[in-house]
């Protein structure tokens, strides 16, 4: 099974620019579909974007999408989150999740946490002036 360390978060300012990285062990993340999920204070978790294992297709929450772009990079077993022109309502605890489930992410987004078996620790992002 895999395991996921989630990093890359910090403070930037509104309109600046951050990357996260959800790096994987104990199993090639190529076969797991990827999402990104965030949790702001007082807040439920919400999916933010996702990737499918078998042909790369992605998905945006409304709200960022155009601004923010997932990928993989199956060598160094390793997610990515590239988040551009950040908002202050961009702030959050920031989660990467994978699953074996290659049918996830395929013909539309799948942003429920019960979908997902395998998580990283949260890193927060800040966006503040």
């Amino acid at each position: 099974e895999v395991q996921l360390q989630a990093s890359g978060g910090g403070l930037a300012q509104p309109g600046g620019s951050l990357r996260l990285s959800c790096a994987a062990s104990g199993s090639p993340l190529e076969n797991y579909v990827v999402t990104w999920f965030r949790q702001a204070p007082g807040k439920g978790r919400e999916g933010v974007s996702c990737i499918n294992s078998i042909d790369n297709i992605t998905y945006y929450e409304n709200s960022v999408k155009g601004r923010f772009t997932i990928s993989r990079d199956n060598a160094k077993n390793t997610a990515y989150l590239q988040m551009n022109s950040l908002k202050p309502e961009d702030t959050a605890v920031y989660y990467c999740a994978a699953e074996d489930q290659s049918t996830l992410c395929k013909v539309e987004a799948d942003f429920e946490t019960y979908q997902y078996d395998y998580w990283g620790q949260g890193t927060l992002v800040t966006v503040s002036s």
